[in-house]
């Protein structure tokens, strides 16, 4: 059955995946090319960019851009915007949690560069699609709704608390730009704990079904599937820290965006 029918998709799809050299990113890639749909990849450098072409040629476009620096961000915006149009963005990329604090070249905690900022700055400059697409994690359940200290400058580092926070940010981001995007269909996904290098050999999810829900939620004509402001997990609603659902948080967390790259997410 192809998956246009599974995914109940009437036409073909334009869709962006960004960190979608590998993992995550790539089988959703390939579940959408797979039913015709028109994928852009996204590669952090021409290595990966080599390797994310051989892995899926049939991939329409491809942009390269190492998201962990804000300059490399606008040069994947322009990029993108340089190709057309988009019906949907998938914000895949990301990092884990298992090693020290990385502070990249704007002084930035890395974790929250790649997980936050870039889905931010991105969504801002990116021409706006009718579809947008968040990665958070059930870890978001354990982050904390703070910006007192993001870049984790004054405190001690922890790891997985700063990958907690920065999912939880990005679930934040998502439930802001459906209040502030009505025309905008924006959700967030939860893909389980698959076998990426993110999540390791021992994942107990399974790999597809983790992609399947963000390929869904792009093209699908499904009812479940056309709506705003929701968290997924392998197509179900999912309950999320009620911190997600604070307008005042989520403007908080937009102001704090804005200053850091001078791009604000207007109405």
């Amino acid at each position: 059955m192809a998956a246009v029918t599974s995914f109940q998709a009437r036409k073909i799809f334009r869709v962006f995946i960004t960190g979608s050299a590998d993992g995550l990113g790539l089988a959703a890639a390939r579940l959408l090319a797979k039913d015709g749909h028109r994928v852009t990849l996204h590669a952090r450098n021409d290595q990966r960019a080599s390797d994310a072409r051989r892995a899926l040629p049939q991939a329409e476009s491809l942009v390269v851009g190492d998201v962990s620096s804000i300059a490399q961000m606008r040069v994947v915006a322009e990029q993108v915007n340089a190709l057309g149009s988009f019906d949907a963005v998938i914000h895949n990329v990301g990092v884990g949690y298992r090693g020290p604090r990385i502070e990249t070249t704007d002084g930035l905690a890395q974790v929250f560069a790649v997980n936050l900022l870039a889905p931010y700055l991105l969504t801002a400059l990116i021409a706006r699609p009718a579809r947008l697409i968040y990665l958070s994690s059930g870890m978001h359940t354990e982050g904390e709704a703070r910006l007192d200290d993001p870049q984790w400058t004054s405190r001690r580092w922890n790891g997985s608390q700063a990958y907690s926070d920065s999912k939880l940010f990005d679930l934040m981001l998502a439930f802001a730009v459906a209040r502030r995007w009505p025309d905008v269909l924006s959700n967030g996904v939860d893909p389980g704990w698959v076998a990426t290098k993110m999540g390791g050999p021992g994942a107990p999810d399974n790999l597809t079904l983790g992609a399947t829900t963000q390929a869904w939620l792009a093209v699908s004509d499904d009812p479940a599937a056309k709506v705003s402001g929701e968290y997924f997990y392998h197509k179900k609603p999912r309950r999320v820290n009620p911190d997600t659902r604070r307008p005042e948080l989520q403007d908080h967390l937009l102001e704090y965006c804005a200053r850091l790259t001078d791009v604000s997410i207007t109405d």
